[in-house]
């Protein structure tokens, strides 16, 4: 069975191969648009014709196991090599992660082990600090960061990135499903919610909330880890890029926000090592290896901590 291990890029191998298709383009402007759009509609829907519970707990079902399997699943396991997995879990978090309609987990991925390679500089796909320091500069910055580099066309390359997610045949017939995982993830919040309520009014709201509002707020989340805690909160650990912790993201991004540590730290298991850092990623994984699911999982040290912390725990 290959190894999910991430693996050191291979510095022969061009950061970027080719670029997107023009379908695959349109896909992504879609995929950012539309459920914005429905983000916009939010209000005026919920006066005009209803939220009621069954949409309510759709939503935060379908947050919930997209969003982690992102949190967990693409970064945690398959970017980095935080802890391993067996097969089911394994297939089980790729499937997860792709409901978030963030791209396939092996273009997710590669991205993002681009990202640590050049974090903050010339080659990062999504750094906001590549365009000066100046207010003008870092609203384009942001900008840029947050949604605005998904509009490259440039494809990261993921025979240097991902070779690892690429020699293993089920991360592969995830990767290739990802449209039709994508559709599920939009629809079947809908076919429940109608199926629960017996009613067609029913269906549709719960497509509209726990499919397209779910949906654009995860984006926007997760793009939030990408700008706003590469510009804005505190770093007591010692990156070498701008990465910053933003505590009241936290709950929403499911500990993804304490960003610094991450940074300094990119295989360790748990984001929010001190205490009171809520870090629900990191509960999930300690869940996960006390079922047997997971094993050899990089949890921190408080020596650890302390030489990665600026000041140390006791003196802060």
């Amino acid at each position: 069975m290959p190894s999910l291990a991430p693996e050191r890029p291979r510095a022969a191998e061009p950061p970027t191969e080719g670029r997107r298709s023009t379908l695959e383009h349109v896909l992504v402007i879609a995929f950012m648009i539309v459920p914005l759009l429905a983000v916009a509609a939010a209000v005026p829907v919920a006066w005009g014709w209803g939220l009621g519970w069954t949409d309510v707990a759709l939503f935060a079902a379908f947050y919930v196991v997209s969003g982690m399997g992102v949190t967990v699943g693409f970064h945690r396991y398959f970017t980095h090599g935080s802890f391993k997995a067996n097969r089911p879990l394994r297939i089980a978090l790729a499937l997860a992660g792709s409901l978030a309609l963030q791209g396939g987990v092996v273009s997710w991925v590669s991205d993002h082990r681009r990202h640590h390679a050049y974090s903050d500089k010339e080659g990062d796909p999504h750094s906001p600090w590549l365009f000066g320091t100046g207010p003008g500069a870092l609203a384009r910055g942001f900008w840029h960061a947050h949604m605005g580099w998904l509009l490259d066309r440039d494809r990261t390359n993921a025979r240097r990135f991902s070779p690892d997610l690429l020699a293993d045949r089920d991360i592969r017939r995830v990767d290739d499903s990802f449209l039709w995982v994508a559709l599920t993830s939009l629809l079947l919040p809908g076919v429940l919610g109608g199926l629960i309520t017996w009613s067609v009014s029913g269906g549709l709201t719960a497509l509209f909330w726990a499919g397209l509002v779910r949906v654009a707020l995860l984006h926007h989340v997760t793009w939030s880890i990408n700008s706003v805690c590469h510009i804005w909160g505190d770093r007591p650990f010692a990156a070498r890029d701008r990465s910053a912790n933003v505590w009241w993201l936290a709950l929403l991004s499911f500990g993804e926000s304490w960003h610094n540590l991450h940074h300094a730290d990119p295989t360790c298991a748990r984001h929010g090592a001190r205490r009171g850092q809520i870090d629900v990623s990191a509960r999930t994984i300690r869940i996960f290896e006390k079922l047997g699911w997971a094993h050899s999982v990089r949890w921190p040290t408080t020596r650890r901590l302390t030489r990665l912390s600026k000041v140390p725990e006791h003196a802060a």
